[in-house]
C-alpha cells in the first residue's frame, strides 16, 4: 500500500522539477546575416531591431565576391539565414547554387518586377555608379573636370584614377562589365592605363579620390555621396550612361533560424525597410526613397548577357596579365 510519506514526496519532486522547468530561460533568438555592404547593413538592422528587440543578429560582412563564394562553399552545412546586399549577379549566381530558399514575404511593398519569379530573392534597391572627384588634387594637377566615361581614358589621367577590381568586388564588376557592353575591351584596356590601384572592395577608389592621394574614384553612389556629405573636397560625377545595378538579398535553405531568417525577409519587402535605406542608396524598390533621382541619369542596361566569372577570367588574362 502506497503511504502518505510517498505521495508527499512525489508531490514535493514534482514541485520542484516544475519550477525548474520555469526557471529556466527560453532559447535566444538569433539571426546570421551575411552582408556585403556593412554601413547599409547597419541602417537596416537598426530599423529591424526596433520592431525585433530580442532577437539577437551576428553579421559577417565582406565584398560581394568573397560573401557570395562563402555561402556557396558552406551549402551543405548553411552557417548563415540571410544572403544579402549583394549584386544580381551574385543573386543569380546564389540561386543557380541552391544557396537560397524560396519565400514570399509577407504583405511586399516591392513591387513583383523586383521580387525573382520564383521566390528566391528580392531586390531591394538600385546602385548607381559614380565618379568622386578630388576638386583641390584637380586644381593642384591642373587636370579638366571628366564629364563622361570615355574621358577617363585619356593620357591626361594617368595613375590619377583608382577603381575596385572585378576579382572582389560587385561595384568593380558592374562598372566594368558595363564599360565592355558599351565601349568594349579597349576601352577597359586603355583605362588600365591611367589606373593608379585596383581596391579589394567598392569604396576603396572613391576613398583614396577623397583622401587626396587620386584624382578620380570610381564607386557606387551611397560612398561618393558620402564622401561629399563628409566634407570632403569632393564633386560626384555621373556620365551621359550609368552603371547600375539592382542589389538585394534571399533567405538562406536550410539555415539555423528559419523563423528569424523569415521576419527579417518580411521586413526586407516592407516600406519600413526602404525608408531606413533612403539616404544610403541610389533609389529603393520600394517607391519613394533613395539618393537619386532616377529621371536625372540613363541606366545603362547590358544588351549581351554576362556570366561573371568568365568575365573575371578574362579581365585577369587580358588586364592583369595573369
Amino acid at each position: 500500500m502506497l503511504t502518505r510519506n510517498f505521495f508527499t514526496r512525489a508531490m514535493l519532486l514534482a514541485s520542484v522539477f516544475g519550477f525548474a522547468l520555469a526557471a529556466t530561460p527560453a532559447a535566444a533568438k538569433q539571426l546570421v546575416i551575411y552582408d556585403a555592404s556593412n554601413e547599409v547593413h547597419a541602417v537596416v538592422v537598426e530599423a529591424f531591431k526596433t520592431l525585433h528587440p530580442d532577437i539577437d543578429i551576428k553579421v559577417v560582412e565582406g565584398s560581394t565576391g568573397p560573401i557570395a563564394e562563402r555561402a556557396i562553399a558552406e551549402k551543405s552545412n548553411p552557417q548563415a539565414d540571410i544572403v544579402y546586399l549583394v549584386n544580381e549577379a551574385a543573386l543569380d549566381q546564389l540561386k543557380r547554387a541552391g544557396v537560397f530558399a524560396p519565400y514570399e514575404p509577407k504583405d511586399p511593398t516591392i513591387p513583383a518586377e523586383y521580387r525573382d519569379p520564383d521566390g528566391f530573392y528580392l531586390k531591394l534597391f538600385y546602385t548607381t555608379m559614380c565618379m568622386v572627384v578630388n576638386k583641390d588634387r584637380l586644381a593642384e594637377k591642373h587636370l579638366p573636370m571628366p564629364s563622361t566615361w570615355e574621358d577617363l581614358i585619356k593620357p591626361v589621367y594617368k595613375h590619377e584614377i583608382a577603381l575596385p577590381s572585378p576579382l572582389k568586388s560587385g561595384t568593380g564588376g558592374v562598372i566594368l562589365t558595363t564599360m565592355v557592353d558599351a565601349f568594349g575591351w579597349n576601352y577597359v584596356e586603355n583605362l588600365a592605363q591611367n589606373v593608379y590601384q585596383w581596391s579589394d572592395g567598392g569604396s576603396g577608389g572613391a576613398n583614396l579620390a577623397g583622401n587626396g592621394e587620386v584624382t578620380i574614384g570610381l564607386s557606387f553612389d551611397t560612398t561618393c555621396f558620402g564622401l561629399k556629405a563628409a566634407g570632403k573636397p569632393v564633386d560626384v560625377v555621373f556620365g551621359p550612361i550609368t552603371p547600375g545595378d539592382t542589389e538585394g538579398g534571399g533567405l538562406v535553405a536550410n539555415g539555423p533560424n528559419p523563423v528569424e531568417g523569415k521576419l527579417y525577409m518580411d521586413f526586407l519587402a516592407s516600406d519600413a525597410a526602404a525608408a531606413a535605406l533612403t539616404k544610403m542608396v541610389g533609389a529603393t524598390t520600394a517607391p519613394g526613397h533613395g539618393l537619386v533621382n532616377l529621371s536625372d541619369i540613363t541606366i545603362w542596361s547590358l544588351r549581351r548577357p554576362v556570366e561573371i566569372n568568365d568575365f573575371r577570367k578574362e579581365f585577369a588574362k587580358r588586364i592583369l596579365k595573369q
